[in-house]
């Protein structure tokens, strides 16, 4: 029997429904997409991971401020990444969120940009030569693409902002000002459907996050870590967890230490003004009211690069005055031999928050500046305050240090930093310049006293490894037997006198024999540094002239470190006036004489005073 063409049609579309709808059965029975989670950790999920079916787009979130003085609140660049699911299937999840002036571009490096450090001390400075404006440069819709391959298949949205004055953001850069802590707080407010987003910088057309769950991390390296805890001090609801990888928490303690001006590693001569410019790629239109507002009324005018003291300018750019608000569980990350933003600015906000009882851990590692905490810990620390899974992160060990030699993600855990064994072990000298003398746990009487003379035309390094030169004091430990663990904070006394009314104080702790091989660690040689300025021993706030051949007495301490010095080794303290790699330079020739009797060394060593002894 034949079927008919009509027949064999309708024999089709019943075929072509049956598969449609068997299809849609299959389709309705899928499990939508969520995040999974294994070992308390946020796993990659199939249904994110491909980027391309990712959603991008950008908006400006408007603050609480009018930074530029246009009579208009400023808005922030704001760009988002996003899995699919969150507008297929209404998924909603958290946010990883990372704020940079960096994004946009940046302005001229250079040696002739900086200030000169060939000035002499207490005296105004030579100008500064200024570089064109910066070129802003990036494409709307993406702001940046860092973090997203970590956080979205993860189950993530990733966020990115500019800060005030760069990119598409209004505003001026302040470089710590109140409006680099109330921008992120902005975008965390238009996260948590408390703040208005638009589609353009000017226009009235608002967009929603209605795909945020409400809770918000952050995380970034350097200044892009400053901005997390700048966000977090003003203790806005939604930001749950901060990971600030080598945070700046003070400009002041980046551009001066203890009194003196001192730059950053690699940077000799960078200062707060010349940062400002660097970062400045924001509206042209503006450019110059911020330029002369923030720029030279109020940098040039209160950073007083003469003396270095602080004051009402700095102490308004230091994040240890603004913890009260913050409740935001914190994850601290740095480097213990990070000279360009030094341990002490992760250090200081990490005992502050311990006082303050919020959930707090930190990482620290061996190598130089950045470097942030193993995925794995970081995966925790989101999973548990994004997610709310309940994965015991709280009760982990609140210290997590890579030991030398040991690779980046393996660090090894202790019950806090520093080490709870560790007790401060007093140190005397005992004479031997222009070589070395001696450091000992054995007070010394009558020592006498040593002098050096200032030249920074030496650096460190090699003044360090010098047989003979009057140019710096060393003095050393015996060789040790056994290994020696520093964990904590040194502090040195140091009774001097100069014959000048200002002069550099510079302060080494190294490790000998020094290691010259192409391949040394960076922990073989210098252990931790410090400066200070004995016209500021008084005070922070007011510089007070030396009367030149008066000895008076300076206390401070160095930069905080944990560090295993082998056997073989010595410690060596030394002092020297200009440090070549990171002070002023002034004219040669000051005389610096120390009284041994009076001076002394606190080192904080795991196992204290028996455990130096036994390691002899």
């Amino acid at each position: 029997m034949h079927t008919s063409r009509l027949t064999r049609t309708a024999f089709a579309c019943i075929s072509l429904v049956t598969c449609l709808v068997a299809g849609r059965s299959i389709a309705t029975a899928k499990e939508p997409a969520k995040p999974v989670f294994k070992d308390g950790e946020a796993q990659v999920v199939k249904a994110f991971e491909d980027s391309d079916y990712w959603i991008r787009h950008d908006l400006w979130v408007e603050t609480e401020f009018d930074s530029d003085g246009d009579d208009k609140l400023d808005r922030m660049h704001v760009s988002v990444t996003r899995p699919r699911q969150t507008e297929s299937e209404g998924l909603k999840l958290p946010v990883v969120y990372n704020s940079s002036p960096y994004f946009a571009g940046t302005g001229a490096k250079g040696d002739e940009y900086f200030w000169n450090p060939r000035q002499e001390l207490g005296e105004d400075p030579p100008e500064r030569k200024h570089f064109d404006a910066v070129e802003r440069t990036g494409m709307r819709p993406i702001i940046s693409k860092r973090h997203e391959k970590d956080w979205v298949p993860r189950g993530y949205i990733v966020v990115h902002s500019s800060s005030p004055g760069t990119g598409l953001s209004q505003g001026c850069p302040t470089v710590g000002g109140d409006n680099e802590s109330l921008a992120p707080k902005a975008v965390i407010d238009w996260l948590c459907g408390r703040a208005d987003g638009f589609t353009t910088p000017d226009g009235d057309e608002k967009v929603t996050a209605d795909w945020c769950t409400g809770k918000v991390g952050m995380t970034g390296t350097s200044y892009n870590g400053t901005i997390p805890l700048a966000a977090a001090t003003t203790g806005v609801d939604g930001l749950e967890a901060i990971i600030p990888v080598a945070p700046n928490t003070s400009y002041y303690h980046y551009y001066r230490s203890n009194g003196l001006v001192r730059h950053p590693y690699g940077y000799l001569g960078e200062d707060i003004d010349y940062l400002y410019d660097f970062i400045h790629s924001g509206n042209e239109a503006r450019r110059e009211y911020c330029d002369c507002t923030v720029r030279d009324l109020e940098m040039l005018t209160q950073f007083d690069r003469v003396n270095g003291d602080y004051n009402d300018f700095w102490a308004g750019r230091d994040y240890l005055n603004d913890l009260e608000p913050l409740k935001a569980a914190v994850l601290m990350a740095h480097a213990f031999n990070d000279w360009n933003v030094v341990p002490e600015h992760s250090v200081r906000i990490y005992e502050a928050l311990k006082k303050k009882g919020v959930p707090t851990q930190a990482f620290f590692h061996q190598g130089g500046h950045g470097g942030p905490p193993p995925m794995k810990m970081m995966n925790r620390w989101f999973t548990r305050y994004l997610h709310g899974v309940e994965n015991g992160v709280e009760k982990d060990p609140r210290a997590w240090i890579v030991r030398e030699g040991d690779k980046q993600d393996k660090p090894t855990s202790y019950p806090d930093y520093p080490h709870p064994d560790a007790s401060p072990v007093t140190f005397y000298l005992s004479g031997g310049a222009p070589e070395r003398g001696s450091l000992s746990t054995q007070a010394t009487q009558d020592a006498g006293t040593e002098t050096l003379v200032d030249n920074f035309s030496f650096d460190g390094a090699s003044l360090a490894q010098a047989e003979w030169t009057e140019h710096r004091l060393i003095y050393t430990t015996p060789e040790f037997k056994e290994p020696i663990h520093l964990s904590g904070t040194p502090r040195i006394t140091i009774k001097l006198a100069s014959s000048k009314p200002a002069v550099n104080l510079s302060v080494w702790l190294v490790s000998l024999p020094w290691n010259n091989d192409k391949n040394a660690k960076i922990t073989d040689n210098i252990i931790t540094r410090g400066w200070a300025d004995p016209q500021n021993r008084n005070s922070m706030t007011e510089s007070e002239p030396l009367e030149p051949g008066t000895f008076y007495e300076v206390s401070f301490d160095l930069q905080p470190d944990d560090q295993v010095i082998p056997k073989g080794q010595q410690i060596g303290l030394m002092i020297l006036s200009s440090d070549k790699d990171f002070t002023l330079h002034p004219t040669p020739g000051t005389e610096l004489t120390i009284d041994l009797d009076g001076t002394s060394v606190s080192l904080p060593i795991v196992g204290g005073k028996e455990a130096f002894e036994k390691a002899l």
